[in-house]
Parts: C-alpha cells; sequence; structure tokens
C-alpha cells in the first residue's frame, strides 16, 4: 500500500514560479511526502491555471471580481478545500489578505512565501516588487524570503523556514526580485512544503 500523502492546494494569482518550482519539486524527489491536488486562483486569466493544467493538476478559479464580499470569495475557496479533502494550503503569490475566519479554520495548515526576511519589509502593503524597492530604498545589504504560517495578521505567523540573499550594487527592484525567487523562494518554499506535510502525515497516522 503506498504511504499517504498530504493533499496540498496551491492558492496563485499571476504567472505561478512558485507553483512551478514546487511541481518540479515533486517530479524531482523533493517534495515526497505531499502532492499538489488542487490550484486556485483569484485571477481567471493568471498564467499559473496554465502551468496546473500542463501539470495534470486540477485547477479552478474563484473571481474575487465576481463575488459581492470577502465572505463569499472566500466560502467558494473554502467549498473547493473540502471537496478535495485538502490538507494544506499554500499561498504562492496569493494577492488577496484573508479573513480570520478562513485563517482560523485551518490552523498551521496555511504557509506563505514572503520575499524578505522577515519581519522587515512585511505586512499589509508590502508585496511584489514594493517589497524589493523598500529594500533597496533603505539601503539594506541582505535580504532574502521566509516561508512562514499564515494567521489573521498579513506577515504575521510563526517563521517556518528563511533564507538570505546578498544585495548587489546596481540592483534594480526586478533584478533582486529575481535573485531571491531563484536563490531564496524557490528553494525554501518547496522545502517547507515537503516538511509541513510530513509532520501533517505523521500526526495524522491511525
Amino acid at each position: 500500500m503506498s504511504k499517504r500523502k498530504a493533499r496540498i492546494a496551491v492558492l496563485v494569482s499571476g504567472g505561478g514560479t512558485n507553483l512551478q518550482a514546487i511541481i518540479d519539486a515533486a517530479s524531482s524527489g523533493i517534495i515526497v511526502s505531499g502532492e499538489v491536488v488542487l490550484v486556485v486562483s483569484s485571477n481567471p486569466s493568471a498564467f499559473a491555471l496554465e502551468r496546473a493544467k500542463r501539470a495534470g493538476i486540477p485547477a479552478a478559479a474563484v473571481s474575487k471580481k465576481e463575488c459581492s464580499s470577502q465572505a463569499e470569495f472566500e466560502g467558494k475557496i473554502v467549498a473547493l478545500l473540502e471537496e478535495y479533502g485538502i490538507d494544506l494550503i499554500v499561498l504562492a503569490g496569493f494577492m488577496s489578505i484573508l479573513s480570520e475566519d478562513f485563517t482560523g479554520k485551518y490552523p498551521r495548515r496555511i504557509i506563505n512565501v514572503h520575499p524578505s526576511l522577515i519581519p522587515s519589509f512585511c505586512g499589509e502593503g508590502f508585496y511584489g516588487l514594493r517589497v524589493h524597492e523598500a529594500a533597496l530604498r533603505y539601503g539594506v545589504k541582505v535580504t532574502g524570503a521566509t516561508v512562514h504560517f499564515v494567521n489573521e495578521i498579513p506577515d504575521g505567523g510563526e517563521i517556518i523556514m528563511q533564507k538570505a540573499v546578498s544585495v548587489r550594487e546596481g540592483d534594480t527592484p526586478e533584478k533582486l526580485q529575481r535573485r531571491v525567487m531563484r536563490l531564496a523562494e524557490w528553494k525554501i518554499l518547496p522545502a517547507a512544503v515537503e516538511k509541513i506535510s510530513k509532520e501533517i502525515i505523521s500526526k495524522s497516522k491511525p
């Protein structure tokens, strides 16, 4: 009998590079304790949906614009998570802050990757290029990425993993963003997914 794997949903909004890093890590044997069984995008035209399709992963779009409230938007996502029996939710460039109602349903079961070393350059308003713009404006010599549990405070949950990346002379926000993705996000996100999946399975054994 094959060993049970944690059932993972990846929530996305854009290009899905972090989703791709997880898909690649699963095929290369870095992630063995979990499998991505669902991708949910808040943006129906996100390229991440195409990545899911290519990898043969069921995908759905829940457009926030088409929902009358945050509660309706989150309700649709919860219905999908329940339908697929999800154990672990991974936010990979998901551009929507989740309410306390939502995060409270999944304690220590939602993880997010943030492109800085938390507690620097994090919290509400810090996402995407804005994080790297702030890091360069401040003149930090080292930045990086953090994978953390998600709670009701934006970027406020317990840290799971971090990896530092050097800031170089002449960096632009775009250059720094690419380096942080390549050297930090795409390494620690799959590693954290494996770590938490393993913990979930070990706790759920009869």
